[in-house]
């Protein structure tokens, strides 16, 4: 049976993750939590919006209502990677090679490792930000579609239509769809090689978590009753496939969906705070967590697949240990 070492916070969590498999937890004030030989934080923005976690999870890349973009590492140093005055940073995303991109109002900007920052201008707000797999390549999320860039030569960025409000964005692990979430209650994709649309709709409610499984054969989305699970096995990606609806609660929604990091099973937080994992194989469940108070708002696996951490509306955080 998986065990659970609470960890009671004040306040929204807007990211629960593992640095370094050190479990942290970023929440709204700004303030960043670990449990690190006992309960740590540290100090990083005047009110916290947003927060990743770069690919060797090494640090966690936040952004704030204070106009700073900062890296916390694992022992809890800080480092300011950018500074934009007055203005909110409302996405950020970590890529390669040291590579971080946030986005601000109608800029999407991208720092290099070696400090230099490149501002991409949108005709409307860039609502979220992410990197290819593929390259030095990021995705913007905007009104009516999503722009890819390559900020780090001048050609012309390669715009992807689609009518709407797009409000977050993610590409597949090999780099050849691109999928976002949208104002209203669906996500549209796009084949990066010819531009073919991808609807997903059907969703009662909004999707605010995605998450790829370990070799980008499904996406698994939050904004139904159900984790929804798109096959992406086929060179069109789900189009004419029905989703698998994992983990089905006729009364509650789910909120947030991690996939594991090697086995095709994926962790699903509800709005009443409970947790399962259901594998996509059979659909067979398995209660990770009783309901807590607040819905759950994030989840990550650890690099060994072993322990999930969790984080909620209400601060109601902690650590399921699922080898216990």
């Amino acid at each position: 049976m998986p065990t659970v070492a609470p960890l009671d916070l004040d306040g929204h969590c807007i990211a629960a993750a593992f640095l370094s498999d050190i479990p942290h937890f970023a929440l709204a004030d700004g303030t960043v939590h670990r449990l690190d030989n006992g309960h740590k934080h540290v100090a990083a923005h005047d009110g916290l919006l947003c927060a990743t976690v770069t690919d060797k999870a090494d640090r966690m890349i936040t952004g704030g209502e204070d106009g700073k973009v900062v890296a916390v590492s694992p022992a809890g140093e800080i480092e300011v990677l950018a500074e934009i005055g007055r203005k909110w940073v409302s996405s950020v995303a970590a890529g390669p090679q040291g590579a971080v991109a946030f986005a601000s109002g109608r800029t999407a900007y991208v720092r290099f490792a070696d400090g230099r920052t490149k501002e991409l201008q949108h005709p409307r707000t860039a609502e979220g930000v992410a990197f290819s797999p593929k390259g030095m390549r990021i995705g913007v999320a905007r009104y009516n579609g999503a722009t890819l860039h390559f900020p780090a030569a001048d050609g012309k960025p390669v715009e992807l239509e689609w009518a709407g409000a797009h409000t977050g964005i993610t590409f597949s692990p090999d780099g050849a769809f691109v999928v976002t979430t949208m104002q209203e209650n669906a996500l549209h994709g796009w084949k990066i090689a010819d531009g073919k649309h991808m609807r997903m709709t059907g969703y009662p409610g909004k999707v605010k978590s995605l998450s790829w499984s370990a070799k980008g054969r499904w996406l698994a989305s939050s904004g139904a009753p159900a984790a929804i699970v798109w096959p992406f096995q086929g060179k069109d990606g789900p189009m004419g496939k029905a989703p698998l609806e994992l983990g089905t609660r006729g009364n509650t929604m789910v909120t947030a969906v991690s996939c594991h990091p090697a086995d095709d099973f994926v962790a699903i937080g509800y709005a009443d705070g409970m947790v399962m994992a259901a594998r996509f194989a059979d659909q067979k469940e398995v209660l990770l967590r009783r309901q807590g108070k607040g819905a759950i708002t994030s989840l990550a696996w650890d690099r060994g697949g072993r322990r999930v951490v969790f984080g909620s509306e209400t601060g109601d955080c902690g650590v399921i240990d699922v080898s216990a």
